[in-house]
């Protein structure tokens, strides 16, 4: 493995059961606009996204911890998510992200999302690397069964086993 790829949601990003708001559209200025002028005029749809960002930021500090012990040990690391532009641009600068991982690929920059293979032959062009060189964890099994499919090493990542004994399970790192 010469790349980690990482998910954000459900992995890096630990959210509240269901999150606070599941069922919000990718494209929330746009359609939020409108209905706020109308139900509530005192709020915008900045501030309730910046709002949403804030409440869905509680980072696992134990699994970047050993994120940044592979990353001395010379593994790239990479955030594979599914964003829309804002909240990709909060995760990276505002919680730091960009000070921890060395990219990021998600799915409205690479116009596919996981499980599409799009999404996986993007990443694939934008690194550089081959399929076997690629490793993702990732809280969606389909994620997972994609990743498998595309040629990368893969696994589910639940949170009840640390990062190297999930990576040695799958021959993907020593300890």
């Amino acid at each position: 493995m010469k790349a980690l790829m990482v998910d954000v949601d459900g992995v890096v990003v630990r959210t509240p059961l269901g999150g606070w708001a599941a069922n919000l559209e990718a494209d929330l200025h746009e359609r939020l606009a409108p209905v706020l002028a109308e139900h509530a005029p005192h709020l915008t749809s900045h501030q309730l996204t910046a709002y949403w960002f804030e409440k869905d930021a509680r980072l696992d500090e134990m699994l970047l911890t050993g994120l940044a012990a592979l990353r001395l040990r010379g593994i790239q690391l990479h955030l594979a998510t599914v964003q829309e532009h804002y909240r990709a641009a909060h995760l990276w600068t505002t919680l730091s992200l960009k000070d921890r991982f060395d990219a990021m690929h998600y799915s409205a920059d690479l116009g596919a999302k996981k499980p599409d293979p799009a999404f996986y032959a993007a990443v694939e062009r934008k690194t550089g690397y081959a399929p076997g060189e690629l490793f993702l964890i990732d809280d969606t099994p389909a994620n997972i069964e994609a990743a498998r499919a595309a040629g990368w090493g893969a696994a589910l990542w639940d949170g009840t086993v640390d990062l190297f004994s999930l990576l040695d399970r799958r021959g993907a790192v020593g300890s």
